[in-house]
Parts: C-alpha cells; structure tokens; sequence
C-alpha cells in the first residue's frame, strides 16, 4: 500500500509539473554549440570595432568599421557593398551584406544594425575595457555589440549548413544616431532592402532579457514663434497694447500641457527664448535675446519634441496642436511648424507573431518566455523607416546601459545567450514557409 501511495504521489507531482520545453533539433544544437564555442572570439571582435572610432560625423572612421566588418561577412559567403550617400548628406558609407543562395521557401529576413556612434574623435571616451563580466567604451552597447550579435548568429547557421535556399540581407546604417538629410535619400537603400523582405529584425540595445521590441514611438520636433506688440510695459493687457508675446507663449504652453496628454504621446518642450529681439539657431539648439523689464515682450521661441505611436496619433496631435496655437491672445500672432524625423513603428499583428516565434525559442532554450515591451519607454530608431512594408521586432541586442554618455557599458552575461536566441530565431523563420 506504501509503495502504490508513493506512486501515485509521484506520478501527480509529474502531472503538475509545467510543460518541458521542446527539444532543439540536431542542427539548432549546431548553432547553439558554435555560438557558445566562440564566445570568446565575438567579445575579441567587439573590442576592435569599439576602438575605432566611427563618430556620426567621423566619415572616414564610420567606413573603416564597415570594411572591416565587410570582410567578417565576406568570409561567411555574403556579398558586401557599400551605400555612398550623396557629398551634401555629409555622412559616412552604408554597408549592405547580402546572401542570396535561390529558391527561397522561408521568409526572407532584414537585419538592422548602424555603424557609428554619438562619440565624434574629441570625445575623451574612446577605449574599450573590461571590468569582469561588464565591458564598457563607445558605442559598445549602442550598437557595436548588437552588430556583432548580428554577425556570429549568421556565422553560426553558416558553420551548421543552416544558410541554404534563403535570403538575408544585414543592413548597418552610417547615420542612426545623427540621421543625414535629407532622410528620404539616407534611408533610400533601407527601404528598398525592406521591399524585397518579409521581417525586420533590429538589434538596438535590449530593453531587458525577457523583452522585445514590437513597437516604437515616432520622433520628430515643432517650432513655435509667437510675436506681440513693443510698448512700455505700463501699458500691457490694454487694449491698444495688448498681452505680449511670452504671455501668449505661456498661454500656448500651458494648453499643451492640460489639453494633449494620451497615451504614448510626449511632446517637450526643450528651450525658449524671448523678449524684444530674438535670435535663434534652431540647427545649434541655442540662441540670444534682449530685453528690459519696463518693455513688452515682442517675441519668442520655443523648441521641443514630439513622439507619437501611430500616424493617426502624429496627425492628430498636430491638428490640436494647430487649434491651439490659433487662439491668440489680444495683440499677439503665433506660428508653429512641424519636423518629423523618425516614423512610428506601430504595433501590428505581424510584429506579434514574429515576438511568439522569438518567445518559442527562448522557451525552447531553457531562457524563459518574451514579452512585449512598452513603447512609451522606447525612443526611435532605424527599423520605423520599415516598419510599414515588413514585419518587425527590435530590442534584440545586447544588454547594457549608459548609452550615449561616458559610462556606456554592455553586460556579458548575457551576451553569449542573447546570441544564441537570435541565431535560432532567424534560422526558423527562415524555414516558415511562405503562405
């Protein structure tokens, strides 16, 4: 009677445990194997591309990154060429590897990745070191170490014979972190690598290991001038004088901010200027003015942002935008223009089963599940400008923090994983089928 008790107990704690996950087949064990074994040699890579410099604005630095890293893909059967952007955009190389190898029958995948950085050459922060498992220098976080996630998860489905009757396309930008204008000739060759694609996959810094991206906010800013009548300020609310033009600033303001907030819009304002004579250099950020306390006001400007997650959302805004600004106060006039820089990713249903298949082989891996991250809490990024042509996921890269300050930093704990769950990712979507 014990030993059936015993059993039975035994049994129901079987029942009661959570679902095993399913096994990687014999060539996905290939790819985690390889990935695991050259560890050591992608954090080697790693540490060469940190130390070059690859500044937004360093061209010649931006395209040395790129040779090297062409002759990385080259070794792996991929043809490398180089996007030259016209002399005015003012910007480095575009890098485009691509495999091709006929008769594809799974998706065909876009890898996204950018080649420079915020640090220019005068930064004092241009070394890669390491501190135990944190490694830390420009841009290794944002995204050198994403580039090279992208680079040993392709290495890895090659070394496995994994590559066959697919294509790939792993596009690095020169331009992420200070876009070249005018956008629609910088990210020309993006969008005509995403036309020929089915899935964008990004790999901009996690968001944390057990997150992904499915939707980012657009970016863009606004201008706002508003103008008022010069007088002695005894005069001001009268009506031959009115109220000036930083009450009617205020007033634009103010509205904003009791008559716009809804969820995942923002919309800062980040500097203003007023008083009798104004200057402003809205390419600098930065501007002058003069005036007297015994003097209306008879300009002044503000600069902000604005990031929205749909479209619908950006027009919207706008519209209300407008609405507001139009209502003037007595004696005052106000403009406001609009520049949009980056456009939303929204979250379609697409992105989502591209985030179930990358939640599959986490669990599959042991790693646990992936969950949608919340786009409010993730700035913009290459993979919008694609987002309406493919489906998407970002976040796939490395996990860190500090970006685009002196203590930009990457954790290598993760790392090695992090690799092996793109590795997996890509090699199954690219054996689904087509529908």
């Amino acid at each position: 009677m014990k030993t059936f008790k015993t059993l039975k107990i035994l049994l129901l704690l079987l029942v009661c445990q959570p679902i095993v996950a399913q096994k990687l087949t014999k060539i996905e064990k290939r790819i985690v194997n390889y990935v695991k074994a050259n560890n050591d040699d992608a954090i080697a890579l790693l540490e060469k591309q940190v130390n070059m410099n690859s500044g937004s604005l360093n061209i010649e630095g931006v395209n040395k990154v790129g040779r090297e890293f062409a002759k990385e893909f080259e070794a792996i059967g991929f043809t490398a060429t180089f996007k030259q952007l016209p002399a005015e955009v003012k910007r480095g190389d575009h890098l485009f590897c691509e495999l091709n190898t006929g008769n594809v029958n799974g998706k065909k995948i876009l890898l996204i990745g950018h080649l420079d950085t915020v640090f220019e050459e005068d930064s004092p922060f241009q070394t890669f070191t390491r501190e135990g498992n944190m490694v830390y220098g420009p841009g290794v976080d944002d995204m050198k170490g994403g580039n090279i996630i992208i680079l040993y998860a392709l290495k890895a489905l090659q070394q496995a014979g994994a590559l066959k009757n697919t294509q790939i396309i792993a596009a690095f930008t020169s331009d992420e972190e200070k876009a070249g204008n005018p956008i629609s000739i910088s990210r020309k060759d993006l969008i005509d690598a995403a036309k020929r694609s089915d899935i964008a996959l990004g790999f901009e810094s996690a968001t944390g290991f057990n997150y992904a991206t499915v939707a980012r906010r657009s970016s863009g800013s606004w201008l706002l001038e508003t103008t008022g009548k010069r007088a002695h300020s005894s005069g001001v609310f009268s009506k031959g004088t009115g109220a000036g033009a930083i009450f009617e600033m205020a007033r634009i303001l103010n509205a904003f901010y009791n008559e716009l907030p809804e969820q995942n819009l923002t919309f800062n304002p980040a500097t203003v200027v007023g008083g009798t004579t104004v200057n402003y250099n809205a390419s600098q950020g930065k501007g002058d003015t003069f005036g007297k306390t015994n003097i209306v006001a008879q300009k002044a400007i503000v600069s902000g942002d604005i990031r929205c997650l749909t479209e619908e959302q950006i027009q919207a805004t706008m519209d209300k935008m407008n609405e507001i600004v139009s209502k003037h106060l007595p004696k005052t006039g106000a403009t406001i223009t609009f520049k949009l820089s980056y456009p939303p990713m929204k979250p379609t249903p697409g992105n989502y089963e591209v985030l179930k298949v990358l939640d599959k082989v986490s669990q599959d891996l042991g790693h646990g599940e992936v969950k949608a991250f919340d786009p409010a809490k993730r700035g913009a990024g290459d993979i919008s400008f694609v987002a309406n042509y493919v489906d998407g996921l970002d976040g796939l890269g490395t996990m860190g923090g500090g970006s685009h300050t002196p203590n930009e930093r990457m954790d290598l704990t993760r790392f090695n994983e992090l690799t092996q769950r793109a590795a997996l990712l890509i090699y199954r979507l690219i054996n689904t089928k087509q529908k």
